[in-house]
């Protein structure tokens, strides 16, 4: 698997802002999102990638090393263009360090150790960390507000049930890996360093079966899915992101697993909708409510009802507040506010347009 120019899987410049990047993003996620794409194996790896690449590349502090490594030469195309003569071992006078993925502990460079893991592949410590997954979860309005929890279902890989994991068919002989000579890895390189990453061929296991396996065609994981149930926090509005410890991709060869991270996209409501901490709801009066004053039962966010006062000669717009019916966030609860709209019949009977012409002249009003 070649080195990864995130600039270039996301399609932007390396001079791209931020809001350039996150519209891309979305874009591209929105193209190959797996639910878009059931069954398709290149579109849930290509979603993969745009989801690594966003992840680096929307973090500044991530984006900032990134961008110094990139500076070096590591996404410049060597490792696209293939494996250097002499794969399997580093060729001999080549210049600088070699950088063997399967022997560094990445979580000694911080921040750094996704994007180090990104460039060198699949080796031990991707196995010891496995990867994140992303998601954008839609919520109804009430949840988003009050907070609670919606069921998702995530398409995630695991271990091939038909090999368990091994990439061979059941009763497959083994043999040395022609590519990698055993070793599981071969070597990447340019100009200051070379970088050992797991051979393509055998997937770092340094052997190949004679028959590879049926179902997952010699990969040793298929895609499947899997449902959570996220615990949505109150006042949460769409673009809100949340991590989720350990329930990414599974872990490997007993790794830990990786995390998931949410996007919310909260669903409009079509009764209320949110000012800050108050609750905006509209509700119509007719023309003798407005003019002689009434009483009106109002629903509130949490399911109950309010009675309000609305007094003789309301006009329409105006606004009524309901103390402590709206969202609370640090302690701070919000209101409800009540909008009043004044709706007219549009037909009378004559008896009631006479009767209205009659009441406006008794009340001296030009029609």
């Amino acid at each position: 698997m070649a080195a990864k120019d995130f600039y270039q899987v996301l399609g932007v410049p390396d001079s791209a802002s931020q809001g350039e990047i996150k519209k891309a993003y979305r874009r591209l996620a929105k193209q190959h999102h797996p639910d878009a794409n059931p069954n398709n194996a290149a579109a849930a790896e290509r979603f993969k990638e745009i989801s690594e690449a966003h992840s680096v590349l929307s973090d500044p502090d991530k984006r900032k090393q990134y961008d110094q490594m990139r500076r070096l030469g590591a996404f410049d195309g060597a490792a696209a263009r293939g494996p250097r003569p002499g794969a399997g071992a580093r060729p001999g006078g080549s210049r600088g360090p070699n950088i063997d993925a399967e022997g560094i502990d990445f979580g000694d460079f911080g921040g750094l150790g996704d994007i180090f893991s990104s460039i060198f592949g699949r080796g031990r410590q991707e196995e010891a960390h496995a990867e994140a997954i992303e998601t954008v979860v839609e919520v109804p309005f009430r949840v988003a507000a009050l907070g609670g929890k919606v069921p998702v279902t995530l398409q995630v890989t695991g271990p091939c049930p038909g090999c368990a994991g091994s990439g061979g068919a059941p009763g497959a002989s083994w043999s040395t890996c022609p590519e990698c000579n055993g070793r599981g890895t071969i070597s990447f390189g340019q100009g200051g360093f070379a970088v050992n990453r797991p051979c393509p061929q055998c997937r770092g296991r340094g052997r190949v079966p004679s028959e590879p396996c049926a179902t997952c065609r010699g990969a040793g994981e298929i895609r499947t899915q899997r449902d959570v149930v996220i615990t949505v926090p109150p006042v949460t509005e769409t673009g809100t992101r949340v991590r989720i410890r350990g329930q990414g991709e599974p872990g490997r060869a007993g790794g830990r697993p990786g995390d998931l991270l949410v996007t919310f996209q909260v669903q409009p409501d079509r009764f209320f909708h949110r000012d800050g901490l108050d609750i905006v709801c509209e509700v119509p009066l007719n023309l003798a409510q407005a003019v002689l004053g009434t009483r009106l039962r109002v629903r509130t966010l949490d399911g109950k009802k309010v009675m309000l006062r609305i007094p003789a000669g309301t006009q329409t717009g105006r606004k009524f507040r309901i103390k402590g019916q709206g969202v609370e966030k640090n302690g701070v609860r919000g209101d409800q506010l009540v909008q009043v709209q004044v709706t007219v019949p549009e037909q009378l009977t004559p008896e009631q347009q006479d009767l209205l012409k009659r009441f406006a002249e008794s009340a001296g009003l030009a029609y």
